[in-house]
C-alpha cells in the first residue's frame, strides 16, 4: 500500500523497527536492550506475554517508573502490545505495510503554484522530552507553516540534540526545520499517527474558529535505531488531503 499526501486548493517484520534509545548506560535502557535482544534472538516470539511490570521491577531491582518507561519505548516503537487487562505481548508481524514519505511542506506548497514561508514563533532547549523517547537535550520549535500569507499548518517539532546537534546552532528564521532535517540528518524509519481534533487553543495562529475540524498527523524518525525528531502538524481540515493509493499484491 502507498500513501501520499496532498495539499487542497482553497483559501489558503515488526523486530527490525527502531527502538527509541536514551543516555548510555541508563536502566531503562538497559531492560529495552534486553527484551529486544529475547525477541530478536527468537526467545520471545510473536504472540508470547512478556513479565509484568512488577515481576521486571523484582527482576531489575528498580522502580515501576523505569521499567514502564522502557516498555512504553518498546510498544512506541511496535516491538510490544499491552494490553490493560491481560498484560504486555510481543507484537505479531504486520500482515500489510504502508510507504508513507516524509513530506516536505515547504516544496510541495511551492510546487503547486503558491508563495511558502515559515514563520517561526517559539525555541527552547529541553532538558528531555517523553515524546521523542529519547534522554538528553531536545530542542523545542513551534511555527506556522504559510501559503499565499495565510497559516496553512502549525508545526509542533523536538529535535534530538545527540542525533542532529547543528540543529543547535541553525537559522530556522530562515529555513523551515523539516527541510533543514531533510537536507541534514537522514533516517532510517519512521512512524506516523493521524486523528482529527479541533482548533481549540490553536485557533489564533491558524486563523480559525476553535471549532474548526483539523487534521493532526504526527511522525517520529530515527536513523539506525537513534531517535531524530517528532513532529505534530495542524491542518485546517479544508485545506489537507490524506491520499492512499491501493494495487493488488
Amino acid at each position: 500500500m502507498n500513501a501520499t499526501m496532498t495539499l487542497r486548493h482553497g483559501s489558503s517484520s515488526a523486530t527490525d523497527r527502531p527502538v527509541s534509545g536514551s543516555r548510555a548506560g541508563s536502566l531503562d535502557q538497559r531492560i529495552r536492550e534486553d527484551i529486544v535482544a529475547k525477541i530478536r534472538s527468537g526467545l520471545w516470539r510473536p504472540g508470547d506475554k512478556i513479565p509484568t511490570e512488577r515481576e521486571l521491577t523484582e527482576q531489575y531491582g528498580c522502580s515501576r517508573m523505569t521499567v514502564s518507561k522502557a516498555i512504553s519505548s518498546l510498544v512506541l516503537a511496535g516491538l510490544i502490545e499491552r494490553n490493560k487487562k491481560a498484560g504486555s505481548f510481543v507484537c505479531q508481524p504486520p500482515l500489510e505495510t504502508a510507504a508513507f514519505g516524509i513530506p516536505d511542506l515547504a516544496q510541495l506548497i511551492r510546487a503547486r503554484g503558491d508563495d511558502y514561508d515559515f514563520a517561526l514563533h517559539g525555541r527552547q532547549v529541553l532538558a528531555s522530552s517523553e515524546m521523542l523517547g529519547a534522554d538528553g537535550e531536545q530542542l523545542e520549535l513551534v511555527g506556522v507553516h504559510l501559503a499565499n500569507s495565510m497559516a496553512f499548518a502549525i508545526e509542533y517539532r523536538i529535535i534530538n540534540l545527540a542525533a542532529a546537534p547543528a540543529a543547535r546552532e541553525a537559522d530556522f528564521e530562515t529555513v523551515q526545520p523539516g527541510t533543514w532535517l531533510i537536507g541534514h540528518i537522514p533516517w532510517s524509519n519512521a512512524r506516523h499517527r493521524i486523528s482529527a481534533r479541533a482548533a481549540g487553543q490553536d485557533a489564533g495562529l491558524l486563523g480559525v474558529e476553535k471549532t474548526t475540524a483539523c487534521l493532526s498527523v504526527e511522525r517520529w524518525t530515527w536513523h539506525g535505531g537513534c531517535p531524530v525528531t517528532y513532529v505534530r502538524s495542524l491542518f485546517p481540515g479544508h485545506r489537507y488531503d490524506l491520499i492512499a493509493e491501493f494495487a493488488p499484491t
